[in-house]
């Protein structure tokens, strides 16, 4: 489990980004912290998201609350992609062209 675990302090040194970012991100509920021999971790399938926000917060100058409604449009924009999936699935499978 420890393989899967990466020091938030280790990682905003290497990173160049502020530890309490990763607190906002944790406040926002948009990443979980975990705590592992006395230090605070991040999951390491976490990062993608982490390098996503920081891009956007500290690149881009967006704040927490538009990084709060991107990450929840591109959940919604996932969500409708599946569907879209599902129901061009089911047209097949019923034989109609679309």
């Amino acid at each position: 489990m420890q393989d899967d675990l990466i020091i938030i302090s280790d990682y905003c040194d290497k990173c160049h980004i502020e530890p309490s970012f990763i607190d906002l991100l944790q406040e926002g509920g948009l990443i979980d912290i975990q705590t592992e021999g006395g230090e605070r971790c991040l999951l390491f399938s976490q990062l993608p998201d982490v390098e996503r926000y920081s891009r956007m917060y500290y690149d881009l100058s967006i704040n927490m609350e538009g990084i709060d409604a991107i990450h929840h449009l591109l959940e919604r924009i996932g969500e409708m992609q599946r569907e879209i999936i599902r129901l061009r699935s089911r047209l097949r499978f019923l034989g109609e062209d679309f």
